[in-house]
């Protein structure tokens, strides 16, 4: 049974199966375990892998032509993830041609983010807007408060305005997904 707790109206594509989403033409997002299937990869003719698992000896499945980048970067919100948006959203970009498949350990925050921070880069989008566009796809990422943080400082650097803000909950915490469902 699927609970539908903020989850937007549009039926996710794959991801109850593990395989993967695709965001937007040509990218792809996904945990770990889908990266290294070759089923996976072929049939979505992937040609260029970011790996921001923050795991180095990652083995990829043989493919001619596929090119892998590494974000060395832990999912904590002290982790300067920030520093790498710019590089990753140009790479990506430079692989339009091709498919990018963009995946951490579970696919639910450094990823995410790297893939939002190109959404807003690259395809103009607000923070808000590419936000719900990955949301759309695989309704349980959440890039944790530091990313939110650094994402929304991206927005403003590129934009000059915020479109989503920071809520403080009864602990103190910065916590979007409360700031996200008094919207919702």
């Amino acid at each position: 049974m699927l609970i539908k707790w903020g989850f937007p109206k549009r039926k996710p594509r794959l991801w109850s199966r593990g395989l993967g989403v695709q965001v937007s033409p040509g990218l792809f997002l996904s945990d770990l375990d889908s990266a290294l299937n070759l089923a996976v990869l072929s049939n979505r003719n992937v040609s260029l892998i970011v790996n921001a698992s923050g795991l180095e000896g990652v083995s990829y499945p043989q493919m001619d032509g596929l090119e892998v980048v590494h974000v060395l970067v832990p999912d904590q919100p002290h982790a300067p993830l920030g520093l790498y948006f710019d590089p990753v959203a140009e790479r990506i970009h430079e692989n339009r041609t091709g498919t990018t498949l963009v995946h951490c350990v579970a696919g639910r925050s450094r990823s995410p983010a790297l893939v939002m921070a190109y959404l807003m880069r690259f395809e103009g989008a607000s923070l808000r807007r590419a936000h719900e566009q990955v949301l759309e796809t695989r309704p349980f990422i959440r890039p944790n408060a530091g990313f939110w943080r650094q994402l929304m400082d991206y927005e403003k650097a590129l934009s000059g305005r915020n479109t989503v803000q920071m809520a403080r909950t009864g602990g103190g915490f910065n916590d979007f997904k409360s700031y996200w469902r008094r919207l919702h």
